[in-house]
């Protein structure tokens, strides 16, 4: 996805903190950090629209899932702590599977620091096998939803 004013952006910005304890032995953000404020910026955001998860896994719903996949590229260091933001969409919403994107970039999205998609599987608690999204989240990701062209 290519870089857009944050007003015309697809999908949320959500704001993000990083603390000075994420920055490696060259003061740079840790490359294993990213999918972490990338995972909180996604909690925040489901939490915002009453999406919650609360620890039980047979209640979890969709929560209850997997990654099955995650690429990450680095397109610039993050070298203070300070506020930045993840912007995140959904690119492919299916009957059991969900690929989101998402950018880790400076707070007002101008800047990228860093880009990738990450593949879910909802998954039934009982089974552990591949399980239907609810329809919850499904009217709850749909102004997420990248355009189909």
């Amino acid at each position: 996805m290519t870089a857009v004013a944050p007003d015309r952006l697809i999908g949320r910005l959500v704001p993000v903190d990083v603390h000075f304890d994420d920055l490696d032995a060259l003061g740079m953000l840790h490359n294993a950090r990213y999918p972490v404020l990338v995972e909180r910026a996604w909690t925040a955001l489901w939490n915002e629209r009453g999406l919650v998860f609360e620890g039980d896994w047979d209640a979890a719903g969709d929560f209850c899932n997997a990654v099955k996949e995650l690429s990450i590229s680095y397109e610039a260091p993050v070298l203070r702590p300070g506020g930045y933001a993840v912007h995140l969409w959904i690119e492919r919403l299916g009957n059991t599977g969900l690929t989101y994107g998402f950018r880790f970039c400076s707070a007002d999205g101008a800047t990228t620091y860093a880009r990738g998609t990450r593949v879910l599987v909802r998954l039934d608690p009982a089974t552990l096998r591949p399980a239907r999204w609810s329809d919850t989240l499904r009217a709850s990701a749909q102004d997420l939803l990248l355009p189909r062209d």
